[in-house]
């Protein structure tokens, strides 16, 4: 039950069934070409009942097999213009044998940039200076456009500070390459939603209403036949293309179905938290607006919460995910002929001798202040000669920030990035 420029059941795409439709919609692959086989889509599947009448509701999302990686080591796009996170959602309602479609796809910002982990909470993005931008960008439209007809591309990401050189190199993109099939709308999340007011993202929606109604939705009535299909694609994405980028899909399918039931929002936030997991290594943010309609204060905790939680995994876990993920996927090859073990990595003196000095400065510094020497001025001078050690520490720390997060040793992704 994709748009017609792709398969009539994309749904039965991931079961290997053959859809009810027939004639040009009647494809039948098992598996839907581009899409990961290392793990199985993420599948939510609700019964509900309005009026009477029960039908079935499902979410599916499908990772592409390309460009496959963890949040801070896969960005961008490859040289084929496959975009890193690559996900296409699709929202299905079955009842008495119809059933209706409403697909909706997500990816990293379609050009050649960068954001490597260096122990700093939100690392500065990186454009490439040697890429050629508009080649990868082209290619990666060009195959948007020929499986799912119009773009409209829903950049979500902040309007200033150190997102803004991604947010008007993507508007120089579009303007540069001049397609009438692509439409860019720029939308900072994040301004708009500032001090609570989340009740402001419906103005992307009626933004975007009217397109959303020349779009439709696939349609196939009891007897198989092909009623209506989608006619385009929203493409959204944020920096990560997980949590501002849920919420805003989730309000656009819901506008789709005009089905406001809490298991629509509970299996939209379900869907964000496993794609989440499977990109970042926690569940998504902002899921508490999507399961509740409004933000709440436990939900800005356990966003809080979860943030910590990446930025540790970010910096000391993610290296190895990313071997793992190369080595399943094959894009590294053992050499049994080579003894050297690829995984080891030696750290010189650096790695333990200034977390240890750290530690016992900032230790030093607290105990000063339990501890109060026989005057203030005695107390005060301890405080701030472990202080300041700690702090020099700290700083050499994050200055070699590089040295002390755990990258991948397998593939070398900055020569992808």
């Amino acid at each position: 039950m994709l748009p017609s420029r792709t398969s009539a059941s994309s749904t039965l795409r991931c079961s290997g069934l053959k859809p009810a439709g027939g004639g040009r919609h009647a494809v039948t692959p098992s598996k839907p070409p581009g899409f990961l086989n290392a793990s199985p889509p993420v599948i939510t599947m609700k019964s509900g009942c309005i009026g009477g009448k029960v039908f079935d509701w499902i979410i599916i999302s499908r990772r592409s097999c390309f460009r496959a990686g963890v949040r801070y080591y896969v960005r961008g796009i490859d040289s084929e213009g496959h975009s890193a996170n690559y996900v296409e959602t699709e929202q299905i309602v079955q009842h008495s044998g119809a059933k209706a479609s409403f697909v909706q796809t997500r990816g990293s910002i379609p050009f050649y940039w960068s954001q490597r982990p260096n122990l700093k909470y939100k690392p500065k993005p990186q454009i490439s200076k040697t890429g050629n931008h508009l080649d990868g960008f082209q290619r990666h439209f060009e195959s948007q456009i020929l499986l799912y007809g119009r773009q409209v591309i829903l950049n979500l990401i902040n309007q200033k500070g150190s997102e803004q050189p991604l947010a008007l190199a993507f508007d120089k993109m579009v303007t540069g390459l001049g397609n009438g099939m692509i439409k860019y709308i720029a939308f900072d999340f994040h301004k708009e939603c500032s001090r609570m007011r989340w009740h402001r993202l419906q103005i992307l929606v009626d933004m975007v209403a009217e397109t959303q109604d020349e779009f439709g939705y696939f349609l196939v009535d009891a007897d198989g036949k092909v009623t209506l299909t989608q006619e385009g694609m929203f493409r959204s994405n944020c920096m990560d293309c997980l949590d501002r980028t849920n919420v805003i899909q989730s309000m656009l399918a819901q506008r789709s179905l005009q089905l406001q039931l809490r298991m629509f929002k509970n299996a939209w936030a379900d869907n964000a938290d496993a794609c989440a997991k499977q990109y970042a290594g926690t569940g998504a943010l902002k899921t508490d607006f999507t399961r509740t309609g409004k933000r709440t204060q436990w939900g800005l905790v356990m966003d809080g919460w979860n943030s910590m939680i990446r930025y540790y995994k970010n910096n000391f876990s993610d290296g190895f995910r990313q071997d793992s993920i190369d080595l399943f996927l094959g894009n590294y090859a053992v050499d049994e002929a080579d003894r050297a073990d690829p995984l080891r990595d030696p750290k010189d003196w650096k790695f333990l001798t200034l977390p240890i000095v750290m530690v016992v400065a900032f230790s030093m510094c607290i105990i000063c202040l339990l501890m109060a020497g026989e005057t203030w001025t005695e107390t005060l001078a301890y405080v701030l000669f472990w202080g300041s050690a700690s702090v020099v520490t700290g700083g050499l720390i994050l200055f070699n920030g590089l040295d002390f997060v755990d990258a991948p040793k397998l593939v070398q992704k900055e020569k992808l990035d």
